[in-house]
């Protein structure tokens, strides 16, 4: 699951997704409509990705809450807006997560958050498989390039300064300009 460019923007409902930069803001798609609008600096944008969801223990990133949502529910839809009561979405957050601070995250926090995974569901955004994927290559790709990498450079600029006298190149000129 890649929610890397998807963001909420405050005024406009639902989630957007990140087309390209401009020279003052950026330019958004809507996921479910597909209409594009710039959204300056001056709007509140929010990734996806920095949102967290406070526990009592920790705070759990957003796309670890999702696939929980999508693990118990069984990808049916999550209960959202006027259709569900209070009562409705706080049994529904503590079915998902038990341990979820009941003090810092209010019932509109909650609906949002049901509203989100509803719409990132109905798209195919929450995939359990592709994050279990994304997280096992990172680790075993990037430790092994960079662990030869750093092997093979210090070799190479050691050999580099002790073959190249550079201190004595530097005097030897000095002192011919000295003397004409």
């Amino acid at each position: 699951m890649d929610i890397s460019q998807i963001v909420s923007v405050s005024g406009h409902g639902g989630l957007f997704k990140v087309i390209s930069q401009i020279k003052n803001g950026i330019i958004v798609e809507g996921l479910e409509d597909q209409k594009r609008m710039p959204i300056y600096a001056s709007q509140k944008v929010v990734a996806l990705e920095d949102i967290s969801i406070y526990t009592y223990t920790d705070d759990i990133p957003l796309k670890e809450v999702l696939l929980t949502i999508q693990e118990t529910l069984k990808s049916e839809q999550a209960p959202e807006g006027k259709k569900a009561s209070a009562n409705d979405l706080k049994s529904f957050m503590e079915t998902v997560m038990p341990d979820y601070d009941k003090e810092r995250v209010y019932v509109s926090d909650i609906k949002k958050l049901a509203k989100w995974y509803n719409i990132l569901n109905s798209l195919g955004y929450i995939t359990k498989e592709e994050a279990k994927e994304k997280e096992e290559k990172p680790k075993t790709t990037a430790d092994t390039k960079k662990g030869t990498k750093k092997a093979e450079k210090k070799p190479k600029q050691a050999s580099k300064a002790s073959a190249k006298p550079k201190g004595g190149a530097r005097q030897a000129k000095s002192s011919g300009s000295k003397k004409g």
